[in-house]
């Protein structure tokens, strides 16, 4: 490997990129190699030998603009640090370490956010958004769309098939760490991702308009959701008509995260056939999360959750059509019923069963549909939410919602819902247990 210098200091993109043009197998030893962004080829194993870190630099200067989903939202975003991008039949393995060098890339946007910036200001800002023209209007998430600071994601897959990822660290992200996003056959297995749950916007895992995926024993530890499948946000998303379907999530752990496994908010293109069993989420604000809203689109459904074990979260189950990030239209979130339309996201057909939780601290749970729209078909069985009774934490933080009322009790708060079944659950230290508020009927 006299290509590459593992001291920490020496820049080895070009050589880097070099072997990886090349494809084949490639074996990286211990050492912390530093290096730009880079591209994997097809027909590519790059084996990652324990105490082996790339480490990439944290110089916005380096990330040429490549055009992908940022937030959802087509765009000229910055390239990905590690990206798999229309390649085919790759492996990424063994027990080294992918590092993003996250915190110059946080204090950035600590720094804006202290300050208020909300347009374009530095030449790197104004270049994107040059490339972006209406980005004014674009729907976001919260994570710097108006001022064009468009981070990079750490570790990319787009528009590529067949690709397995096995049992590497992937660490301090600058945006999303691991994001899927138009591919599919993809395993991610085993992989270690940790980010200080403070970091923003650094979700673990986003898999995006993919199909055939597989998210096996991964160890999820972030700061933001752990978890998350999307589709595309709003009309752009719609038109793509890319959904993410036929997913299984299986014996992961997430911690300190804003979500266990999520669905959404990203929607537009629809999210089905999936399934959540065998996990565990410790500390996340939230365990099982749906989110969405008027103007997100997409069909949710044939959802299940099963065999979940959940501690300390805020709230273990939310469904919550009145997400309020990103918007600032009063409609998407009024009690009254507003026009199906295209962008209307609907829900139905979801399973959660055998699923346990303790000590949740604002409430037991969540299902709130649209009132034009309810939830259709949903039961929750052989469940037990257990909520502490000492929390003194606002019942109003359970999902992050917009217009609804305040509950009455940290019981399981159901509105908007048709054709519910409620077989076997329990839920305990909290008067009130089960809050039905509007529109509910039972199957």
């Amino acid at each position: 490997m006299g290509f590459l210098v593992g001291d920490g200091v020496t820049d080895n993109s070009r050589a880097l990129q070099e072997l990886l043009d090349k494809g084949g197998e490639i074996v990286i030893p211990a050492g912390d190699y530093l290096t730009g962004p880079i591209e994997v080829r097809s027909s590519t194993k790059l084996v990652l030998e324990k105490g082996a870190t790339l480490r990439f630099i944290p110089d916005p200067a380096l990330y040429e603009p490549v055009y992908t989903r940022w937030e959802g939202v087509k765009c000229h975003a910055m390239h990905p640090c590690f990206f798999i991008n229309e390649a085919h039949d790759v492996v990424i393995t063994g027990e080294g370490t992918i590092d993003g060098s996250g915190k110059p890339w946080w204090e950035e946007v600590w720094a804006k956010k202290a300050r208020g910036q909300n347009r374009p200001e530095s030449e790197l800002e104004k270049k994107f958004a040059a490339l972006n023209p209406g980005y004014e209007t674009q729907p976001g998430g919260g994570g710097g769309r108006p001022c064009q600071f468009l981070r990079p994601a750490l570790f990319q897959v787009k528009d590529s098939e067949n690709i397995l990822v096995e049992n590497i660290t992937v660490q301090n992200s600058p945006f999303w760490t691991v994001h899927p996003l138009f591919s599919r056959n993809i395993t991610l297995k085993g992989l270690t991702i940790k980010n200080p749950y403070d970091s923003p916007n650094t979700d673990g895992i986003d898999v995006e308009s993919c199909s055939d995926v597989k998210i096996i024993d991964c160890s999820v530890f972030v700061g933001d959701d752990g978890i998350a499948l999307k589709s595309g946000s709003g009309p752009e998303g719609i038109r793509d008509n890319v959904p993410t379907t036929d997913v299984i999530i299986k014996g992961c752990r997430v911690v300190k995260a804003h979500g266990g496994a999520v669905i959404g908010s990203e929607t537009a293109a629809g999210i089905s056939n999936v399934v959540v069993e065998d996990c565990v989420f410790d500390d996340t604000d939230r365990g099982i999360r749906i989110k969405s809203r008027r103007g997100r689109g997409g069909a949710l459904h044939d959802l299940v959750f099963r065999n979940l074990t959940m501690k300390n979260n805020l709230c273990p189950l939310v469904v919550n059509m009145f997400y309020k990030c990103g918007c600032s239209d009063e409609s998407c979130f009024s009690l009254e019923k507003q026009e199906v339309t295209s962008e209307t996201p609907s829900l139905y057909n979801v399973v959660v069963e055998g699923c346990k939780a303790e000590g949740s601290r604002a409430s037991a749970g969540m299902i709130v549909g649209l009132p034009e729209l309810p939830v259709r078909n949903l039961t929750v069985r052989d469940c037990e939410l257990g909520v502490d009774p000492e929390s003194d934490a606002d019942v109003t933080t359970s999902g992050m919602y917009r217009g609804l009322p305040a509950p009455e009790s940290r019981g399981l708060r159901l509105r908007y819902i048709e054709s519910l079944t409620l077989e076997n659950v329990k839920v305990s230290g909290t008067d009130k247990e089960i809050l039905i508020e509007d529109s509910v009927s039972f199957a």
